[in-house]
């Protein structure tokens, strides 16, 4: 009888939600019908399966789960909570992993799971900030809105709100110094090539690589009225630029009596790149800022958030307390009668950068001269040193727990996510009541994505990350989607093997270095790695015996296999190194043979993943060309980041060190090949080889850098040269450790 009365329920039930009315979501609400569209970008094949609502405000951000009939409800107190809603169940019901790149695509499952039992989920923390400066740089100088488009997607989808917003500044700032009595001519030349224009901003350089096109500006202009209108539409509140004192030098031809001073060149840069400073106690410093904020505000709207950084990688004027604080509350004062609602959002990486001259009674001056509620600090590197540890939680102004964890876009695997949990949770102790927000600043996107998903996904209390082992069996899950024990075995030696230490400027495979023996000349060169390469291979051997695919897993099994074969390399050179000691010419010979072929291999393993493409890169610099001219112009200035970052021999020669295809086999590749010949030589004259001295050896090698950017050396694909299982098999095969 009890199962009879069971069956008749269950119908009935069945029967009230047949004849129930399906529910819909309200697209009259702007923020429901910004999460409808998202979704429908997202996942266009199973959109219709989702229902969004607005929920009421409450204290903090927060969404809701819950399931009605076929459909998954996703609730939220805005667009941009209902995304996150949206990207939980992406990842802990379907086990699926929306990336940063508009290429990372996924296949949902065919059945969507069911939500069983409702879920709510409150954000632990206010702010979400994402970028850096330098990622404009690094990574997305030349993204059109397609690739724009998915990546504010991705921000809403991990719960950014305040992303940096940087681009089309240009366009505003050629119009304020035009008008002001400038040539177009002037104010094109001042700038930097498109890859270089982050440093321009930090006033750091100027001309190098420029002018810049007219085409350049009017494109940028569009392209950013289109990003902040988007981020604004999934509740984020865009941090535009304001005046940080940069300005032309011919500025003073114009307004001779300005206090204008060149600052000292940076980073081994030449006189003529240096910047011009506008003092910021000059009455010509706030008329400028008002300008700038009326007509950025008129194009691009605002949020009241501001951008400023004096002194990046400079020396002020003064380190008298007295002095920082006088000029940190101009700049306020300027700003607040620009708009009177401004807050001023900064960098720390100065207090961490030049820690040995911002000392505590610097710092609290320079931070307390104007109202504390009107600034937001970015903790810029807390995986390497809190500055709130040191500076009594920034004086009582609010701050962001930053995860930067990547330097000029390199490709290493980097990242300690033990560190980063007790650090944020530590800080969620510690911190104080003015700690307001979580984010990341990386440099450039890089090889390790899931490291800045699990840091933004810290500011929400998700009970997944209550313990870090539970988190990473769901990232093997959704990484590989498949469910085996070779697949968890590969994630759980990855977490616990081998990121175990923070990203360090510099890092970077030996394969990417300018060759020599004993000390690297190049200056950012740390080519070590703090794990033993034979896990890495291990972790390969596990992935390849996995039933893992998509393409998240394809990204890992070519991440993994190219770092491995780039830290042999460095054991090869090591072999290469001690025959050259022992002149032993025949075994020099096959090491050379053995270093050479590793090349190759990682070029080609490298080229079958759409991430690690010379080619793509180049692609979209040339896609901005008016002409073709102005295409060659773009993709010299690309090639230049990735290599000699300026002219010849200068001090960020390689720091954008990347393994990728093309890149690797045409110029670090040509570097090794002339190497090992001079080397030779010099055995074949009877001496040692002297990489300064040796028969003009040194010259030869950046002349060949400078041509390889400047002549646009080789072409390269712009899209995969195959699969990545069949090669990534071979590849473990032919250099797998043999027990």
């Amino acid at each position: 009888m009890k199962t009879l009365r069971f069956l008749f329920t269950a119908l009935a039930i069945l029967l009230v939600a047949g004849c129930g009315k399906a529910p819909v979501s309200d697209l009259s609400d702007p923020q429901v019908a910004s999460a409808v569209a998202l979704a429908g970008r997202v996942l266009p094949a199973k959109a219709d399966r989702f229902v969004f609502e607005s929920l009421p405000p409450a204290e903090k951000d927060y969404f809701t789960l819950r399931q009605e009939g076929r459909k998954v409800v996703v609730g939220g107190n805005n667009a941009g909570s209902m995304a996150v809603g949206l990207n939980y169940y992406l990842k802990y019901y379907c086990h699926r992993e929306a990336g940063w790149f508009v290429w990372d695509t996924f296949r949902m499952p065919r059945r969507l799971p069911r939500v069983e039992t409702p879920v709510r989920i409150e954000a632990r923390v206010d702010r979400r900030f994402f970028f850096n400066y330098c990622t404009y740089g690094y990574t997305m100088p030349w993204w059109n809105w397609d690739q724009w488009e998915h990546v504010i997607d991705w921000m809403a989808l991990n719960g950014v709100n305040l992303p940096l917003a940087i681009t089309g500044q240009e366009s505003i700032w050629y119009r304020i110094w035009t008008e002001m009595g400038l040539s177009p001519e002037e104010v094109r030349a001042y700038f930097t090539g498109p890859a270089h224009l982050p440093w321009h901003r930090m006033q750091n350089i100027d001309r190098w690589g420029g002018p810049l096109p007219e085409s350049w500006l009017d494109g940028q202009l569009e392209l950013q009225k289109k990003i902040v209108a988007r981020e604004r539409e999934l509740s984020m509140q865009p941090v535009l630029p304001a005046f940080a004192g940069h300005v032309p030098r011919e500025l003073k031809r114009i307004r001779p009596e300005a206090p204008i001073t060149q600052l000292e060149a940076w980073s081994g840069y030449q006189d003529e790149y240096a910047c011009s400073f506008l003092d910021p106690m000059s009455d010509l410093y706030t008329e400028i800022q008002q300008k700038f904020i009326a007509l950025e505000s008129e194009i691009y709207g605002s949020d009241h958030i501001y951008g400023i950084d004096l002194f990046n990688e400079l020396m002020p004027p003064s380190w008298e307390p007295a002095y920082l604080g006088r000029v940190s509350r101009q700049v306020y004062e300027s700003l607040a009668k620009a708009d009177p609602e401004a807050t001023w959002l900064q960098m720390g990486w100065l207090f961490y950068n030049e820690r040995k001259y911002w000392l505590n009674d610097r710092v609290e001056a320079y931070l307390t001269s104007f109202p504390k509620e009107r600034q937001l600090m970015l903790d810029y590197y807390c995986e390497r040193q809190e500055v709130w540890q040191r500076t009594e939680q920034f004086f009582g102004v609010p701050y962001i727990w930053c995860y930067l964890g990547n330097f000029g876009g390199n490709t290493m695997l980097a990242g300690d996510l033990k560190v980063i949990e007790e650090r944020l949770e530590n800080t969620f102790v510690k911190g104080g009541a003015n700690f307001c927000g979580i984010g990341c600043t990386l440099e450039g996107f890089d090889c390790n994505p899931y490291i800045y998903e699990y840091v933004l996904e810290k500011a929400w209390d998700m009970p997944q990350h209550r313990s870090l082992d539970s988190w990473r069996e769901q990232l093997a899950l959704r990484r590989c989607e498949c469910d085996d024990a070779a697949s968890q075995e590969a994630w759980k030696l990855l977490i616990d093997s081998i990121y175990t230490a923070p990203s360090r400027p510099g890092q970077c495979a030996l394969v990417n270095i300018r060759p020599t023996f004993g000390k690297y000349r190049t200056y950012y060169a740390r080519p070590q790695i703090d794990y033993e390469n034979a896990t890495l291979f291990e972790v390969w051997r596990l992935l390849l015996a996995s039933n893992g695919r998509g393409r998240s897993f394809d990204f890992d099994l070519t991440n993994i296999a190219r770092q491995a074969l780039s830290n042999l390399f460095m054991t090869e050179f090591r072999a290469y190194e001690a025959a050259y000691e022992a002149r032993d010419r025949e075994a020099m010979k096959a090491g050379r043979e053995r270093l050479m072929g590793l090349i190759d291999d990682i070029d080609g393993m490298v080229g079958c993943c759409p991430y690690f493409l010379t080619g793509s890169w180049i692609a979209d610099a040339r896609s901005w060309g008016a002409n073709e001219a102005e295409a060659d112009y773009f993709e010299q200035n690309a090639r230049n980041l990735l290599t000699t970052w300026s002219d010849k021999d200068m001090l960020l020669n390689d720091y954008a060190s990347r393994t990728w295809n093309g890149l690797t086999k045409t110029f670090y590749g040509e570097r090794w090949r002339m190497f090992f010949d001079a080397v030779d030589a010099a055995l074949d004259r009877g001496i040692a080889f002297d990489e300064e001295a040796f028969a003009g050896y040194h010259k030869r090698v950046t002349d060949f850098e400078k041509a390889w950017w400047e002549g646009r050396q080789g072409v390269f694909p712009a899209s995969p040269t195959g699969p990545v299982r069949p090669l990534a098999a071979r590849l473990y095969a032919k250099y797998a450790p043999k027990n």
